[in-house]
């Protein structure tokens, strides 16, 4: 265990940190599933609304740093061309 003031904030601040990104990431994925679940059921216009509110979601955990950007870019395009799919 840390003794320092400042190793104690440290980890105080890395765990802190870490929730925010692991509930970050765990909502990209909720929306994620989502799109892949309408899609699967066909229902494009649930699929379509479910992207256009996943889209700044990705965007935003890319611009925080919690995924990186290829990442958020290479997601969007795929979850892009699935819905596109059900023409």
């Amino acid at each position: 265990m840390a003794h320092h003031k400042s190793a104690i904030k440290r980890i105080k601040q890395t765990e802190k940190r870490n929730a925010r990104n692991r509930h970050q990431k765990s909502t990209l994925k909720t929306y994620i599933k989502r799109i892949r679940e309408a899609v699967e059921n066909k229902d494009k216009e649930a699929a379509l609304a479910t992207l256009q509110i996943a889209i700044p979601v990705i965007d935003k955990t890319a611009t925080k740093g919690i995924i990186h950007k290829a990442n958020a870019s290479r997601n969007v395009s795929r979850l892009t061309r699935l819905v596109n799919t059900l023409g």
